[in-house]
């Protein structure tokens, strides 16, 4: 007689490291970008690694804080100018690029102005340990501070730019200027603050035409803001992709010849609902917090610390918990899949976690205590799956 099976009898595989879809590092990732853009400029050294893009003498990068290939897409009527230009993505392709592992704001654009991927630039996530002190260190807010040379010591792309006589200028916030992420990723040229989103725009087109060869950088933040605060769709998120929509009409319309304008974002977002089997608390389980020193990361792309000599414990009990939910990896694992590129300098090994958690499912892992802010967000970001890693590459030529 067949005996029928019960709950106490499945035990489900959790999901496999190599099943995780890997960024396109050094064909069509955010790290690939300016390089391309840069070659085409004939800077030294650098490498046209997106093959689908042509050059340009002028270029312009406008990055749109969380505004990523799947949300533009599903919001036509919100997007009527930058759907108008869907098919000229990554070079008339149609397709997004990745931006990197992990999909958040801090890594992305260390990818982007660096050219590097994130193991090599170092900010491999929103808090990551310090090897050097123990301690956690948000990377977007470079609290607590470290020397931001020693941490990020590679040129950026602009610099190299500066130095090889193309126009380079970044027009943003003027809160940005000092900050040490903008000194680790965005430096180089000319720093050009304003605060409206029409002035920076109207600047930005004017240092497009400030030199034969230019390489212009401006950026908007505030549909990111909107979907962490409201949620992806919500009216507040609607009206901030509406005025942004406008922004990029309005750069479009100013670009003086020879120009190209590429139009993308350094994540994506999605919704994630407020109960138990999507939140998971970390500072309410016993069982994920045992032998754990600190936790790292964000709610979808944790960075998890073992206390000496626990590692291979935590890691089990991760994935027994959480791996038909997440991609549950140790640290060499996820190395030697790729996720935070090709290369892991030696410096930016121990600020990966002995294990390393990224979404799946729309879930995240909160932390009520010691995150109350991050654990209330509507929208999240960071992990692998299309919502949050794809993003467009719009052009407009002139």
């Amino acid at each position: 007689m067949a005996q029928t099976e019960t709950a106490w009898d499945h035990h489900p595989e959790p999901l496999a490291v190599a099943s995780a879809p890997v960024p396109e590092y050094g064909s069509g990732s955010l790290a690939d970008l300016l390089p391309t853009l840069a070659a085409g400029l004939g800077v030294p050294g650098m490498s046209a690694a997106i093959s689908e893009l042509t050059p340009a003498d002028r270029n312009c990068v406008f990055l749109l804080d969380g505004l990523g290939w799947e949300q533009l897409r599903a919001h036509p009527e919100d997007a009527p100018f930058m759907t108008s230009l869907l098919a000229t993505s990554r070079g008339g392709t149609g397709r997004p690029l990745t931006a990197g592992y992990p999909a958040t704001t801090a890594t992305s654009l260390a990818s982007v102005g660096t050219g590097l991927p994130p193991g090599a630039h170092g900010l491999p996530g929103y808090t990551v340990r310090n090897p050097d002190t123990g301690e956690l260190m948000n990377q977007l807010r470079w609290q607590p501070w470290a020397p931001p040379g020693p941490w990020q010591p590679y040129p950026t792309v602009f610099q190299l730019a500066h130095k090889a006589g193309v126009h380079a200028a970044q027009v943003s916030s003027p809160t940005f200027e000092n900050t040490p992420l903008t000194k680790v990723a965005l430096s180089g040229g000319r720093f050009l603050g304003r605060l409206p989103g029409e002035d920076r725009v109207d600047l930005a087109a004017e240092q497009l035409a400030a030199g034969d060869r230019s390489l212009v950088y401006t950026y908007f933040a505030e549909v990111d803001g909107a979907g962490h605060r409201f949620g992806v769709d919500s009216d507040a998120w609607r009206g901030q992709l509406m005025y942004a929509d406008r922004l990029v009409q309005r750069l479009a319309e100013q670009l003086p010849p020879r120009s190209a304008l590429y139009v993308t974002a350094d994540h994506g977002m999605i919704d994630v609902p407020f109960d138990e089997d999507h939140r998971i608390d970390f500072d309410e389980d016993w069982e994920l917090s045992a032998g754990v020193a600190l936790l790292g990361g964000e709610g979808r792309a944790r960075h998890v610390y073992a206390v000496p000599g626990a590692a291979n414990d935590v890691l089990t009990c991760w994935r027994e918990v959480l791996g038909e939910q997440f991609w549950i990896a140790s640290r060499d694992e996820a190395i030697a899949a790729g996720w935070f590129g090709p290369q892991i300098d030696d410096r930016v090994y121990g600020r990966i976690g002995d294990v390393v958690a990224a979404a799946r499912d729309d879930v995240l892992i909160i932390a009520s205590e010691r995150e109350p802010n991050e654990s209330a967000m509507v929208g999240n970001h960071g992990s692998m799956t299309p919502a949050e890693q794809l993003v467009p590459l719009l052009e407009v030529r002139s």
